[in-house]
């Protein structure tokens, strides 16, 4: 009996020649990811030997897809994306133009036709889910305020890139590619070709905004009671089954009856999700085939690359890699910067964005299927991406010195962050009685925000500092003493009065800024006392190592744990014990 086992040896192979490969980076100390496109380049149709079947590659990388904005969206809230909705929106919008712009120009220099041009700047404006995503987790980043304002942005670029996928065939023939048949009833011409886009984006827009109005008021009240009912169950195989079937369910159906990516639908299936209190099992339990189907999904992007564009064309590719690598981080630095967001922040979005990949595989190929664009065009894109996400893990291990070195020589940018920000320090009608023997809480997101509620119920005074502009202004507007700035610079923690603090409690994930907000703490407040959040039991004995009061691991008990040890020390003085 001859059986097809395509999938099976595709799957076989790309894992095993990326584990190889990427045990081989990792102890050169390189990116593993890179290791892992290393092997979709040898596998791929380019280079001799064994070739991997490409549909089943890509097909197997958009699962990977799925299941890791599933995974993003249990951790990130509606009232998480609409909190950075100001910079996220503006940003994102104002970055994919600039990188347009800066990739229309240059293929116009080359002598490409502008329906060319402009594929080319549009799949050069748009980052990776997969690679953005991967860098936040690995740097526990993710639940941060810079996390979600990049995640937030990514969200913003992806829809974007949904409407520009939909209307493009109909611009086709106008942008000098296949004509569509415009012509119905008797209209014919501009007129028609008008009339079909502007029915198209209003289809379009109209779909996407029934499926979120569903997921959001329907899918939130329906899918967490189904998990709930698999989990009274007790079968751990039937809850990672439901986990897995909502992902990729509602993918899959929101992609075939309302015309949005997978990638999108997952992301809203993660989100009505976490409105159960299953939602941190259902991460732990999607974690493995997420890091599984990322492999593939790296190992497809190299099978998509052709080696010989390095050798025929090395200006061109150098070209693209600046625009993607250095004009986008420069727009979205500056970006960031203009709306008064800490240099930490900027840095950490910019690095997140600096780099393209599957929509920008997904418009290359409508492109030149649309003949808008030729097989270089697409080649040289897949040569940025390739190029672009090997050296995001190094742009990324880059913003702690580049930080250092900016604040050190660049006066304008110290002045863009933080002159006469009127969030940077507390009012002048702040009641001094409120700034003497307070707690100050690093960071208002949900763990902060019910560490903050739980102390002010109790009668202590509370000093919040939060990266998140929006937030600040929120919380003054309520009367809660509040700064805006990245805490890690002793100057937000002084503006927050650290020198008169009884408890100083950080409630973000970032073990290295947690450090440094301790040692500028002890400088100005000798006999402070601190609860530290940290991410690993590693982290957890460091903190504690550096005198850290109480040090907090465990996600289900963070914020009652830091609420009850916060209270203890104001009641009793006594140190509270650490929670691993």
């Amino acid at each position: 009996m001859h059986h097809d086992i395509s999938l099976i040896t595709t799957i076989s192979v790309a894992l095993g020649l990326a584990l190889l490969l990427g045990f081989v980076a990792a102890r050169l100390r390189l990116p593993a990811l890179l290791g892992y496109m290393i092997a979709g380049v040898i596998i791929g149709p380019a280079t001799p030997g064994f070739v991997a079947d490409m549909a089943l590659s890509q097909q197997l990388a958009e699962i990977g897809v799925i299941l890791l904005m599933f995974g993003v969206g249990l951790h990130f809230s509606l009232s998480d994306l609409m909190a950075v909705r100001r910079i996220a929106i503006v940003g994102a919008l104002a970055q994919i133009v600039v990188a347009t712009l800066l990739g229309f120009s240059v293929a116009r220099w080359w002598g490409w036709e502008a329906g060319a041009s402009l594929v080319f700047g549009l799949a050069l404006s748009v980052a990776s889910t997969v690679v953005l995503l991967r860098g936040l987790e690995a740097r526990g980043l993710l639940d941060s305020v810079n996390g979600r304002i990049a995640v937030g942005w990514l969200v913003v670029e992806d829809l974007v890139m949904v409407l520009v996928l939909v209307i493009l065939p109909a611009l086709a023939g106008w942008l000098g590619g296949t004509a569509v048949d415009a012509g119905a009833d008797g209209i014919t011409g501009a007129d028609a070709e008008a009339g079909s886009i502007g029915l198209t984006i209003a289809t379009t827009l109209g779909k996407v905004g029934v499926f979120v109005a569903l997921m959001l008021v329907g899918g939130r009240r329906l899918f967490p009671w189904l998990l709930w009912q698999v989990a009274r169950t007790g079968s751990r195989e039937l809850f990672t089954l439901a986990v897995v079937a909502t992902a990729m369910g509602i993918a899959y159906f929101s992609s075939i009856i309302f015309g949005v990516s997978f990638a999108l639908g997952a992301f809203f299936a993660g989100m009505v999700l976490r409105e159960s209190a299953l939602s941190h099992r259902a991460a732990e339990e999607s974690l493995p085939l997420r890091d599984a189907f990322a492999v593939l999904f790296f190992v497809s992007v190299g099978m998509l690359f052709d080696p010989g564009m390095l050798i025929a064309s090395p200006a061109k590719v150098l070209a693209v890699v600046a625009i993607i690598v250095f004009g986008k981080t420069l727009a979205a630095f500056v970006l960031v910067l203009l709306f008064r967001y800490p240099l930490n922040t900027a840095l950490t979005v910019s690095a997140s964005l600096a780099q393209i990949g599957e929509f920008s595989f997904i418009l290359a190929a409508l492109g030149v299927s649309l003949g808008l664009l030729s097989t270089e065009g697409q080649n040289l894109i897949l040569a940025g991406a390739l190029i672009s996400i090997a050296l995001n893990p190094l742009l990324f291990n880059a913003v702690e010195p580049l930080q250092r070195w900016i604040r050190g020589r660049s006066s304008l940018a110290r002045f863009m962050e933080r002159s006469a920000d009127p969030l940077a320090e507390l009012p002048m009608s702040t009641d001094l009685r409120k700034l003497t023997g307070h707690a100050l809480v690093v960071g208002y997101g949900d763990v902060g925000s019910r560490v903050t509620s739980a102390l002010s119920q109790a009668g202590i005074s509370v000093v919040v500092a939060e990266q998140n502009r929006e937030l600040v202004e929120q919380l003054r507007e309520r009367g809660m003493a509040a700064v805006s700035g990245d805490a890690a610079q002793p100057e937000v923690l002084i503006q927050a009065h650290v020198a008169r603090a009884r408890l100083l409690i950080v409630t973000i994930p970032d073990t290295l800024r947690t450090r440094r907000m301790m040692e500028t703490a002890r400088l100005l407040k000798p006999d402070i006392q601190v609860l530290a959040r940290a991410i690993g039991d590693e982290d957890a004995h460091l903190l504690t190592r550096d005198g850290a009061a109480g040090v907090f691991v465990r996600e289900q008990e963070l914020a009652r744990g830091m609420s009850l040890s916060a209270m203890a020390v104001f009641e009793s003085g006594a140190a509270p014990e650490s929670e691993h």
